[in-house]
């Protein structure tokens, strides 16, 4: 051990643990946090360069604040997540050439004679843009897919009715989820608000979570369609486990280690 004048002892600084930069980290744990809905300790410590007990002893000071929820192997927003949901026109030009390449691959696996659902969201529409006029059934609760089907004679478009939910253009409430009970599809192509490798698929609106859970229910298999800014997220309402999703498509962005965690269950995952 040093002594310094006056015989006063020096000990060794301990470099990373100044409270301003402890302070700093824990803001961007909370804007993080708030951003996805939910984030797993491992990235948090990816992202912010420091060991996953430290992160760990951020969240629970955090935590203690109020600031944020602890979940098992991360942690989730206090806010209230189920807000009104984003208006389609804004969501359409949120990550577009992401989701645009989505949708060319998600159209390469449909096939003639197809009984397929499109979602309503922007993802599932570029979809409808870009497929091909060949022997399909179309089932969707999105008028904006219905719409730009509609042009193409041999795709039979089905849609489900319902109320009409008027920032996402799409059916929603009990009609809707009625009209889905009488159907069944050989593959369903979802978008969602959240993907958690523990929590499964979640939306912030209830009311979607419920249609979206329908689909799940009457489709052989399904694909997610996921840009990477979803990944990590718990949203308000879960609609269903991952356990039901065949292939996930997404886009390069997401990190290998974002995708162990899926694939280790045995879904397929594209990336594009």
């Amino acid at each position: 051990m040093k002594r310094g004048p006056a015989g006063r002892t020096l000990t060794p600084a301990r470099r990373g643990r100044r409270p301003m930069l402890a302070a700093e980290r824990q803001e961007k744990i909370v804007e993080l946090v708030n951003e996805r809905g939910g984030i797993r300790v491992s990235e948090l410590s990816g992202l912010l360069g420091v060991t996953e007990e430290t992160i760990r002893r951020d969240l629970d000071r955090l935590e203690e604040d109020g600031r944020l929820r602890r979940s098992h192997g991360g942690a989730v927003s206090v806010r209230d997540q189920s807000q009104p949901e984003i208006p389609f026109s804004e969501r359409e030009i949120t990550h577009a050439e992401e989701k645009k390449r989505i949708a060319e691959e998600a159209v390469k696996h449909i096939r003639p004679n197809d009984r397929i659902l499109l979602d309503a969201s922007t993802t599932a529409w570029y979809m409808a843009r870009i497929l091909p006029d060949v022997p399909l059934t179309v089932l969707t609760n999105s008028v904006k897919v219905a719409v730009e089907l509609a042009g193409k004679e041999r795709v039979q478009v089905i849609s489900t009715g319902g109320l009409l939910a008027y920032r996402s253009l799409s059916y929603v409430g009990p009609l809707a989820e009625r009209s889905l009970e009488t159907y069944h599809v050989d593959k369903a192509f979802l978008s969602c608000k959240g993907v958690h490798p523990d929590n499964g698929l979640s939306e912030s609106n209830e009311l979607q979570a419920r249609v979206k859970q329908k689909m799940a229910d009457i489709a052989d298999d399904i694909v997610l369609l996921a840009d990477a800014s979803k990944f990590g997220v718990q949203a308000f309402a879960r609609f269903a486990t991952l356990d039901r999703v065949r292939l996930i498509i997404t886009d390069s962005r997401l990190p290998e280690e974002a995708r162990a965690p899926f694939a280790s269950r045995g879904i397929r995952i594209i990336a594009v």
